[in-house]
């Protein structure tokens, strides 16, 4: 039987989520619960549903950081998930870094190319 995990991450702030989320092509929601098997349900402060009809959220785990939501068991079968998470872990880094040189450096210049 299926069930609802929660799994620590490093990600810690929503808003770069959510843009990362985006940036991938994915419609993130604010809030709400993510269903799980039967009845179970968790709430979450952002969810996203993949192409595949599975959907994964966060909530915030107790030291501040954004936890993974999902079925673990569900999700172990689509082969998308892991570069999915690992790109989703680099587009965050990345904005992340801008952002924190952009408030460390307030009046510089700062881009991000190829």
């Amino acid at each position: 039987m299926s069930h609802l995990s929660i799994l620590p991450t490093v990600l810690r702030d929503l808003d770069i989520l959510a843009a990362s989320l985006e940036a991938m092509g994915l419609s993130p929601c604010n809030g709400g619960e993510l269903r799980g098997f039967g009845a179970e349900s968790k709430p979450v402060l952002l969810q996203v549903r993949l192409s595949d009809g599975l959907s994964l959220g966060w909530c915030r785990g107790a030291d501040g950081s954004l936890a993974l939501v999902g079925d673990l068991q569900r999700l172990s079968r689509c082969r998308s998930l892991p570069p999915l998470l690992a790109r989703l872990t680099r587009d965050y880094a990345a904005r992340d870094a801008l952002l924190q040189a952009q408030l460390q450096l307030p009046n510089a210049l700062i881009h991000c190319g190829a």
